[in-house]
């Protein structure tokens, strides 16, 4: 029995080293980075707060209360972000 588990880790290969450096390289690009949470406007957070209150209320008249509790916690973000100012911290 022993000698069929030490086969079966010997099968294995894992590179740890090799996937972290791939990774690495895939977020060294140049690419657009998203703004800073504190960038955004009234407006924008105005905008998101409804637009994520509009989802989980389709999301509960679809009969999925998990999916419309998630998007009311992200309307939540956006309606403090909205209450808080200038700002949005």
């Amino acid at each position: 029995m022993q000698n069929g588990r030490n086969t079966n880790m010997n099968r294995r290969q894992f590179r740890p080293a090799a996937s972290s450096a791939g990774h690495a390289k895939r977020w060294a690009s140049s690419a657009a980075r998203p703004e800073p949470k504190g960038s955004q406007n009234a407006h924008d957070a105005q905008r998101n707060y409804e637009r994520y209150l509009a989802l989980a209320q389709a999301e509960l008249r679809a009969g999925d209360r998990i999916a419309a509790e998630n998007y009311y916690q992200h309307a939540e973000h956006y309606f403090r972000s909205m209450s808080s100012g200038p700002g949005g911290t």
